[in-house]
């Protein structure tokens, strides 16, 4: 399979790339933001969603960097940015429009009911995946509330 790049100016392209950061893994020490540049990173080992139903046996996550661009501020709820270690899952990424600017909050929902929030000038978000595929035989799985 071939590398994904995508790219989001807008809700429905941000639609698209939340599905395919959907139960993404990663630890706090992973995550970045440059305030100078305005930009928030999270590098995560990705489930390849695209390939679940194709693949006869197990399944196959990748290491991924998703760039989020125009970053005012960041704020988080429900995760300890003092453990470095701590691993979460990314469960969906969502936009609120501010009025009726380009402007508005990116939240990136998280298993357990953490959350972080971007204040951004617009929605512009990089998803790349840089390799480092694996296989796993885990499919995950939401419970019902």
């Amino acid at each position: 399979m071939a590398d994904l790049k995508l790219l989001a100016l807008d809700q429905d392209d941000l639609g698209v790339i939340s599905a395919h950061m959907q139960d993404s893994v990663f630890r706090v020490g992973e995550l970045s933001y440059d305030a100078r540049h305005r930009q928030f990173t999270a590098i995560v080992n990705r489930f390849v969603w695209e390939e679940a139903d194709r693949r006869r046996k197990g399944y196959e996550r990748r290491r991924s960097v998703i760039s989020f661009k125009r970053v005012e501020a960041v704020r988080s709820l429900g995760v300890n940015r003092q453990d470095a270690e701590g691993v979460y899952c990314l469960l969906a990424i969502r936009f609120e429009q501010k009025d009726d600017g380009p402007d508005g909050t990116i939240e990136l929902t998280l298993a357990g009911g953490a959350a972080i929030s971007l204040d951004v000038e617009c929605i512009e978000v990089q998803m790349l995946d840089t390799g480092g595929a694996w296989a796993t035989e885990r499919l995950p799985a939401h419970p019902a509330d």
